[in-house]
């Protein structure tokens, strides 16, 4: 929020995408959002609460019969009261056609009767700072949005139902707890507050780490919902990079011909691998190429392959690998890569269906889809690290260096114990860890500490 708006403004926004549809929305969030609901628009009845009423958008410049005067649409207004609703405040939601003409006279007549444009997110962060949501639940609001398979909006919508923060919740517990331990040994030693032994602060940390090592640990398999992976195709040409491409794109998108070196440039695709977002990469076939646009093309699929994630590298079972084959697959031993032994179908020569140079193998064959259910599998193991879905993974960078952070300050924090360093200095490491998940769902404060240290000792009894 910036320096010139404030909580108490009544804020106004076209709260459905730019352009045309059958329905469009104009929100209403603040003190005044009642009033100047009912002055914006010509209602049939009274706004009450949680009803839906019906009225007309009315253009003052048109003349008519009385009841119909100046009508250029019918809307549905409903009127939200404090506290029940998405920000806290008076929301009011004016549903119109989705005509950008109707929805920006809405628009402009708001903010002539009092109203401000609210800025980027603003409705969310005025939920969130009137407590309605907290920044994970915030953020999962924007992912929602923003969601391009089913895996990732079921991401979002459990991170907006506070699973994560149900998640980090027990774990700052139990470190406030600890903190309010050791703070309470320092500050209240005369009245028999016993100091804390290193062996309580080992066992009590001991607890609470392994929480949050399994949030670290979900990080692998919430990124890649969250972001997705490039998986790049290679190999020599007509070994069946673009027939497999095609394969697993479930459609023809990329040119296929029994001559060789068809593909002279890189083809991408978007799908999504049980729910994991992938970008396919179809290649030129890598070789010494005789024309500048194949050996354009060729420069290209180097690339592709030196930039992706994943490396599906495609050879042709009925036939010996060669020497640049080789080469390829030595170069991406050790990255997350793949072998499809294509044309499986028409094969005589007996494969090693475990394991070419290091790098797992599979038998396919585009032409009769056999191996390519077992290949879709591989590849997704590859991209998650066989990490399996759970409720309130990490799916933000942000998320996981808090829990990194907070990890780190506990392990600083048992070693000084360990070593006999003061409680003060323990301290220190502790709070940073609790800061590191504030970061997360909200603050803790110094009241929360000291609640905590009344509420569990009998200090001064």
């Amino acid at each position: 929020m910036s320096d010139q708006t404030s909580p108490q403004d009544t804020i106004t926004a076209i709260s459905t995408p730019p352009g045309r549809g059958g329905i469009g929305i104009v929100r209403l969030s603040g003190p005044e959002a009642k009033g100047i609901a009912e002055s914006l628009v010509r209602l049939k009845q009274p706004l009450e609460a949680g009803r839906a009423q019906l009225a007309d958008v009315v253009d003052e410049n048109i003349k008519g019969e009385e009841d119909l005067a100046g009508r250029i649409d019918e809307a549905v207004v409903t009127w939200f009261k404090a506290p029940h609703s998405y920000t806290g405040e008076d929301v009011v939601e004016v549903a119109a056609h989705g005509s950008p003409v109707v929805l920006e006279l809405l628009l402009r007549r708001a903010i002539a009767l009092g109203a401000r444009l609210a800025e980027p997110g603003e409705f969310t962060e005025r939920a969130f700072l009137a407590g309605r949501l907290d920044l994970t639940q915030a953020e999962a609001v924007r992912d929602l949005i923003e969601a391009q398979t089913l895996t990732q909006a079921r991401q979002a919508a459990s991170q907006m139902g506070g699973s994560l923060s149900r998640r980090v919740g027990p774990v700052k517990q139990g470190l406030v707890e600890l903190i309010a331990l050791l703070e309470a040994g320092i500050d209240f030693a005369e009245d028999d507050v016993e100091v804390t032994p290193a062996e309580e602060i080992a066992q009590r940390i001991g607890e609470i780490r392994p929480a949050l090592a399994a949030m670290e640990a979900s990080f692998r398999r919430g990124r890649v919902i969250h972001d997705g992976l490039t998986l790049a195709i290679v190999g020599r040409p007509n070994v069946g990079k673009s027939s497999l491409f095609n394969r697993l794109v479930e459609r023809e998108r990329a040119i296929v011909t029994a001559a060789p070196g068809t593909t002279r440039d890189t083809v991408t695709e978007r799908i999504a691998l049980d729910g994991i977002p992938l970008e396919l990469v179809d290649t030129a076939g890598l070789r010494e190429g005789v024309e500048e646009a194949e050996q354009l093309g060729i420069a290209r699929s180097r690339e592709a392959l030196a930039d992706a994630a994943l490396v599906l590298v495609v050879v042709d079972a009925t036939e010996k690998l060669n020497d640049e084959e080789q080469e390829l697959l030595e170069s991406v031993a050790g990255r997350p890569a793949v072998i499809a032994m294509n044309k499986c179908d028409l094969a005589e020569i007996e494969w090693d269906a475990g394991a070419v140079a290091g790098v797992p193998a599979l038998r396919t064959s585009a032409l009769t889809g056999e191996g390519i259910a077992a290949l879709k599998e591989k590849i997704l193991a590859l991209a998650t690290g066989g990490a399996a879905a759970e409720p309130g993974m990490l799916t933000s960078l942000r998320h996981h260096q808090a829990v990194t952070t907070a990890l780190e300050a506990l392990d600083a924090g048992a070693k000084a114990s360990a070593e006999g360093i003061p409680h003060e200095m323990i301290l220190i490491d502790l709070y940073r860890g609790l800061w590191a998940l504030d970061s997360l769902t909200g603050q803790t404060t110094a009241d929360d500490v000291l609640n905590l240290i009344f509420s569990t000792f009998c200090i001064g009894k």
